[in-house]
């Protein structure tokens, strides 16, 4: 067995602190650079490499209040005793990134725009 895959095994025997249910997670605040800007609402799984690849958040604390994504690396932290996930961009940041319908299938379109509107490296190039 590789080094590597006996390390992890021997961390998930043990139990990793940072590891949370989804479950549990969903409901918890978003915190923005400069405040609340919403709540998780629930994850979008990629089945084919087994990650989450996106949080959606639901801004409805915001009027009018919409959906929208973000990926877990873009989350700089998450506070467990409080509930909160914080992440490095501002309410108006995050409000007016595009909108996630639920109803649709993310596609590459959409992610495209997302990580555009970010800023951020896209995943699919690395």
């Amino acid at each position: 067995m590789a080094p590597v895959a006996r390390e992890a095994i021997e961390k998930a025997e043990k139990g990793d602190s940072r590891l949370r249910s989804t479950r549990e997670v969903e409901g918890y605040h978003i915190e923005a650079s400069d405040g609340a800007i919403g709540h998780v609402q629930e994850f979008i799984v990629d089945d084919e490499e087994w990650i989450i690849r996106y949080v959606v958040i639901d801004t409805r604390n915001w009027l009018p209040g919409k959906k929208v994504l973000i990926a877990p690396e873009w989350i700089e932290n998450i506070d467990w005793p409080s509930g909160k996930v914080q992440v490095a961009r501002d309410r108006k940041t995050i409000k007016d990134s595009p909108e996630f319908d639920p109803a649709r299938t993310v596609n590459r379109e959409y992610e495209t725009r997302l990580y555009d509107y970010y800023g951020r490296p896209k995943y699919w190039n690395r």
